[in-house]
């Protein structure tokens, strides 16, 4: 797949937000550009402007590793982004072919082992979920089906947490902090796309956040990633109010790609007895209705 487009968009989108002053480069009279120029990256690069005009244009294949470096040190480019830099380096060459799987398995086609659903089962203390780069929920242990009751209650959702962001009003209420929330969902989605460009479920999702929603179309413009590993994160859940978590994200091993998240509140603290009440209310609605929506769809 030609990603030519979403490198020179990432790597133009990185050039127009660093200043000269940033740069260490005198600003100069009649700027007729946003940010720095191709020339100054040029020169920052120590490469010349021919060769990194080629590379703006989406050219990466073949780059070497310490051209990427010296345009990431350039770009001044954040762990992320620079790992991203390389995905796209990685795709555009084919070189990553040897390491993504030959058909990616869909969220319908993917089970959770049973030792692994009983790991999650075993977390009672918190929210504990497994989802993919497309943010897909594929299994979760019962506090995370009452944490995420709103994303299951609509089947529209498909049990996919960029769709509940962005296309479900109940999402204002979920999710207090909403335009960070929003950035965030779309900077996951970003990563992936780097990191997986064949993934037509993916693009699929992408395409259809894109044509439905403003707000997703503008974030997806900025090209911004980031890793998703560890943070605090605001929530005001429908039944127990208020909740402030912090989260651990960890990449699974024996399932590339697939990220085991489990949330925690400080001990002592209200949000603790939050999830207590959580744990509660979960318990309450099984009993009364048994049918609860499974993790995986």
């Amino acid at each position: 797949m030609d990603n030519r487009a979403e490198v020179r968009e990432f790597l133009t989108s990185r050039r127009s937000r660093i200043t000269p002053e940033q740069a260490g480069l005198p600003s100069g009279p009649r700027r007729r550009v946003p940010g720095l120029r191709r020339s100054e990256v040029a020169a920052l690069a120590d490469v010349s402007v021919e060769y990194y005009a080629k590379l703006e244009r989406g050219n990466l294949a073949g780059v070497s590793p310490a051209v990427l470096e010296a345009v990431a040190r350039a770009l001044r480019l954040d762990d992320a982004e620079r790992a991203h830099l390389l995905n796209l380096a990685h795709a555009a060459d084919g070189s990553d072919a040897l390491t993504r799987p030959r058909r990616r398995r869909t969220k319908d086609q993917w089970k959770p082992h049973r030792s692994l659903q009983w790991t999650l089962d075993a977390i009672t203390a918190g929210p504990a979920f497994v989802r993919n780069g497309r943010m897909d929920l594929l299994a979760a242990n019962r506090l995370a089906r009452a944490f995420y009751a709103d994303v299951y209650a609509d089947p529209h959702n498909q049990a996919n947490l960029a769709r509940f962001q962005f296309l479900d009003p109940a999402s204002r209420r979920f999710h207090p902090d909403w335009d960070v929330a929003a950035d965030i969902s779309v900077a996951i989605l970003r990563t992936e796309a780097g990191r997986n460009p064949h993934d037509k479920d993916l693009h699929d999702l992408v395409g259809e956040l894109s044509t439905r929603s403003d707000a997703f179309r503008t974030r997806w413009g900025a090209h911004d990633v980031r890793h998703h590993g560890t943070g605090t994160k605001r929530f005001r859940h429908q039944a127990v109010g208020d909740l402030t978590l912090a989260y651990e994200g960890l990449e699974m091993a024996a399932e590339p790609g697939l990220t085991l998240t489990v949330y925690t509140a400080e001990p002592g603290s209200p949000s603790e007895e939050g999830l207590r009440l959580l744990a509660s209310w979960a318990a309450t609605e099984e009993t009364a209705s048994p049918a609860k929506p499974s993790a995986t769809g």
